[in-house]
């Protein structure tokens, strides 16, 4: 079986320097004759997989197996087309990678592309594979699929197999993808996703009024209209509050909550290798490795409840609706400090699903000052392939590519 070819254009910088990571298909399926490309933080046997930094490429050994997740996708007829970038060690939201250079964003040249999941958003958007695999932990899919303009989900946690792919912080982690259009979004969900489960989805739209609220006055009105036609087909929207503490409050139960779990990940390896990280990565891992246990347990114990008070809102088939993130991706010019204030809106609202362990599908729903912007929908734990369908349903309503 002949090798599948990358493209030669990849303009946008979306593959990671070096050979590219070729493997033909294993058979044939749902997904024959379409490529894909998987993020440096995924196993292919026989290569390294470097995480997005050289340190840590230079101190780990080549992968002795692929990861399930890849394998999977081979044996369902698809062709992985090489790897692709990401910030290191997965732990960045704008998609910046001073090693490896941060990926063209195709749908807004002058923005940061997103997530860590940086160099897969941008491969799809540029049309170099059919789709991606990339991963989330605090919004690494849904940020760059809403960035680039882009269909993207977050499985419910545990949905899709991690062996293979490098933590960040086990109890958040989830292997996505990326998709131009929502059928193959579904599609590649037929393969990966368990079985069964959840039924239809026929409870109302649930309007998350907080982050409607925290997201900039031109993105809420852009996907207001959105709104709209999605109530025409699911009925009127039923406002409903999560955060009483207010939507920040999110932010700072996850920092220390994912802070404590990547400093086990990670904190052994930074300890006796001394890696070199580029600019707000280091800084990230230095806090990580600052924050007292004490000061996690009240974000487990805030997780709880949040989970406690969302779940049974969901539990009749209820999905929420919301703006993916506050805001279009930061321009490339955009200070820390402006780059860090995005960080903690975004995560605000990443958290609701990222907390609770929900599937959330983002929708390219719309643009403001040209730049794409996403609309969420978010289900019931375990309801994954009822809301892809949802969001085929919506798509279609939405005159967005089905």
């Amino acid at each position: 079986m002949a090798e599948p070819i990358v493209p030669q254009d990849d303009s946008t910088g979306a593959f990671i320097p070096g050979p590219p990571v070729h493997r033909a298909p294993l058979g044939q399926g749902r997904l024959s004759g379409l490529r894909f490309a998987a993020k440096d933080l995924i196993d292919v046997a026989g290569t390294v997989t470097s995480c997005g930094n050289p340190d840590w490429a230079q101190t780990h050994p080549k992968a002795a197996a692929t990861a399930p997740v890849i394998t999977t996708l081979l044996q369902a007829g698809a062709a992985l087309a090489g790897k692709t970038k990401t910030v290191e060690l997965a732990f960045g939201l704008t998609g910046e990678n001073v090693w490896h250079g941060t990926p063209l964003n195709p749908a807004a040249p002058d923005r940061f592309p997103g997530g860590s999941s940086c160099g897969s958003a941008a491969a799809v958007a540029a049309g170099l594979v059919d789709f991606a695999l990339g991963t989330d932990t605090g919004g690494s899919v849904r940020i760059p699929a809403s960035y680039c303009g882009l269909f993207g989900i977050r499985p419910s946690h545990g949905a899709v197999s991690l062996a293979g792919i490098v933590p960040l912080a086990p109890s958040l982690d989830t292997c996505g993808w990326f998709t131009r259009g929502a059928a193959l979004l579904s599609g590649v969900g037929e393969v990966l996703l368990p079985g069964g489960g959840g039924g239809e989805l026929s409870g109302p739209l649930l309007r998350v009024e907080e982050a409607w609220i925290n997201a900039q006055p031109e993105v809420a009105e852009a996907l207001h209209r959105a709104l709209e036609k999605l109530e025409q087909m699911r009925g009127r929207a039923v406002g409903v509050r999560l955060a009483p503490e207010g939507i920040d409050s999110f932010y700072d139960h996850f920092r220390t909550v994912q802070a404590e779990e990547v400093w086990v990940s990670h904190g052994g390896w930074i300890g006796s290798a001394n890696p070199r990280f580029g600019p707000g990565v280091g800084e990230r891992f230095a806090a990580a490795r600052a924050t007292d246990p004490a000061i996690a347990a009240p974000g487990r114990a805030f997780r709880r409840m949040l989970q406690a008070r969302i779940r049974p809102l969901l539990a009749g088939g209820g999905v929420m609706i919301f703006p993916t993130s506050p805001c279009p991706a930061p321009l490339l010019t955009a200070s820390a400090v402006e780059q860090d204030i995005v960080r903690q809106a975004s995560i605000g609202v990443t958290t609701i699903a990222g907390f609770c362990g929900l599937p959330e599908v983002t929708l390219p729903a719309g643009r403001v000052g040209g730049a794409p912007i996403g609309l969420s929908l978010v289900a019931g734990r375990g309801h994954d392939r009822a809301l892809l369908a949802l969001a085929c349903d919506a798509a279609a309503v939405l005159g967005l590519p089905v």
